[in-house]
């Protein structure tokens, strides 16, 4: 990523998860009410593509472009590397979703714990950096925190439908928010 701008990056690992939800839901005729992850469940067509596409290879894009930006920002403090530190484990938990698909024949057991479980991690690592980065970071707590009760207010207050939308929303504004503001941030921790 020498001389590419993170959040050139970042964008287009969240546009490419947008095309794929969108392409792919299309296709396959997948009505709204299912999960986001259902174009990509055990037993529908090129679901591994779809799988790489939103979830896999957006995650690790991501996540590289945290663990870049942790490298180049020792500025941050302990809460801004904390912080970062989360969103790293966010976005590999983000790949998580792809690597273990959906199974619609038992949304309650096998592969599907495991999405689910990768989901609730990505969940609650990126709603807790969310906070932290927007307690201790200056240059992102406005935004941080309103992106932070989205996230963690949104499953409850919105449903299972709505709210994972919402989460993935805010998702995709506080990473992007990261990787904008906080190049701007020298080696003592002021923002320049």
């Amino acid at each position: 990523m020498n001389g590419v701008r993170l959040w050139t990056v970042v964008a287009g690992a969240h546009a490419c998860t947008l095309l794929a939800l969108l392409l792919f839901a299309a296709a396959q005729g997948v009505p709204s009410p299912a999960p986001l992850a259902w174009p990509g469940a055990a037993g529908m067509p090129l679901a591994w593509l779809f799988n790489a596409l939103a979830w896999v290879g957006p995650g690790l894009v991501v996540a590289l472009a945290l663990w870049r930006l942790r490298a180049r920002m020792p500025g941050a403090g302990l809460g801004g590397g904390i912080a970062l530190r989360l969103g790293l484990l966010a976005a590999l938990a983000f790949a998580g979703q792809g690597v273990w698909p959906l199974d619609p024949t038992a949304l309650d057991g096998g592969a599907s714990r495991l999405h689910a479980a990768a989901w609730m991690l990505w969940l609650l690592a990126f709603g807790a950096g969310a906070v932290l980065s927007g307690v201790a970071v200056p240059a992102v707590r406005w935004p941080a925190l309103p992106i932070c009760a989205a996230c963690l207010l949104s499953p409850l207050l919105l449903g299972p439908i709505v709210g994972p939308r919402v989460v993935l929303g805010a998702w995709w504004a506080w990473t992007l928010l990261l990787v904008v503001r906080l190049p701007d941030i020298d080696k003592t921790g002021s923002q320049s």
